[in-house]
């Protein structure tokens, strides 16, 4: 009898799903060659680069950027008219914009668009696409390559001081790791320190 009332509420739940947006990037002989990201609403959001991949990474952005992306996909008529220029330019890779809600799915795609809130739109993913692969180079550093690390967190900074790193705190285990661990060199060990600490001020 228990079973009606939890069907009716999972079901409750899915009609109630807020609107999420999609990305997905193809770009044969560019590493990755392609890329996914999902961001819901509240910024729960995460990462692939494989399309069936089962262990994307995922992360929270603040709701006041995803709002902000929400917000050029709403400019951008939730992806009901064409944004490819017709220019003829080189191949950029295709890109994929789509809007879920419910039961609706509405996607455009486009090599290369003028419309400034689509490069804007396309800017913040190809952000979040630069701060997961830096995720995943320190992270795999970490793990297997020690006398990289300081390298892959040099790599960290530079797209720090450019403005371009989404949801910080995500990295905040990976800089605690090796702050407290003094088998990772010394210069290492104190950029992640200080990176860590400033994030942690940001928060």
């Amino acid at each position: 009898m228990k079973l009606v009332p939890i069907l009716l509420a999972a079901s409750t739940l899915l009609a109630d799903a807020g609107p999420r947006l999609v990305y997905s990037k193809s770009f044969p002989g560019s590493k990755p060659a392609w890329c996914g990201i999902t961001v819901e609403k509240n910024g729960e959001s995460l990462y692939k680069e494989e399309p069936n991949d089962e262990n994307p990474l995922r992360f929270r952005m603040t709701e006041s950027d995803a709002a902000e992306m929400f917000a050029l996909a709403a400019k951008l008529d939730r992806f009901k008219r064409p944004l490819e220029s017709g220019l003829k330019v080189a191949m950029m890779g295709i890109k994929t914009f789509r809007i879920e809600e419910g039961d609706e799915r509405r996607e455009v795609k486009f090599n290369y668009s003028e419309d400034l809130d689509a490069r804007a739109l396309q800017d913040w993913f190809e952000r979040i696409s630069e701060t997961e692969q830096h995720f995943i180079n320190l992270e795999r550093a970490v793990k297997y390559d020690k006398l990289g690390v300081n390298a892959a967190i040099l790599q960290l900074q530079v797209t720090i001081d450019r403005k371009r790193l989404i949801a910080p705190e995500q990295f905040l285990p990976l800089l605690d790791r090796v702050a407290r661990n003094d088998s990772y060199l010394n210069m290492a060990r104190s950029r992640a320190a200080g990176l860590a600490e400033a994030f942690r001020a940001q928060k």
